[in-house]
């Protein structure tokens, strides 16, 4: 049996690969960022568009990636709605943040619980791996992304461990 990954990032994951590796210096580790979202295995939500967009102020290079990359963020849709009211409801503090903008959280963990709920027919034997790549870690009970995935059965890694999940080495 065969496990593809499909991978949801979170804002945090994607700026902290732009702090740590920047495009400009890291071009390879980026273009096969690219490849993933090119193969649609690394997707991510309009919600984080924004936030990235709001966050970055002078980081031009990210800014300028990130309005480049027109399949990688996807529309919100009625299904993914209902997962984020239903979020929500559960842990209404993940809307809640110092941070005005981080709002995209609950909209991140919706488009992974999503694709769960999508069964593709195929004529082989294949399991479709749903992880969240995120920075945020499991702390205690504090409701992260990590705290919330785990009740719906969703894996979390850090953009690292993603690369290292991929095989890439540089």
């Amino acid at each position: 049996m065969t496990t593809i990954n499909y991978y949801v990032i979170d804002s945090s994951s994607l700026i902290e690969l732009n702090r740590r590796y920047p495009i400009d210096v890291f071009p390879t580790l980026w273009k096969n960022v690219e490849i993933l979202i090119e193969k649609g295995f690394l997707i991510s939500h309009k919600e984080v568009r924004k936030e990235i967009l709001a966050f970055l102020g002078r980081d031009e290079s990210l800014k300028k990636w990130v309005e480049k990359q027109k399949k990688f963020f996807k529309e919100l849709d009625e299904k993914q709605m209902e997962i984020v009211k239903e979020i929500l409801k559960k842990y209404p503090s993940l809307a809640k943040s110092d941070n005005e903008t981080a709002t995209a959280d609950p909209f991140v963990i919706a488009l992974a619980v999503e694709m769960g709920s999508n069964k593709q027919q195929t004529l082989f034997n294949t399991v479709k791996g749903r992880i969240i790549v995120t920075e945020e870690k499991l702390r205690g009970n504090k409701v992260k992304i990590p705290f919330v995935c785990k009740d719906y059965n969703i894996e979390c890694i850090n953009i690292i461990e993603m690369c290292r999940v991929e095989g890439w080495k540089f």
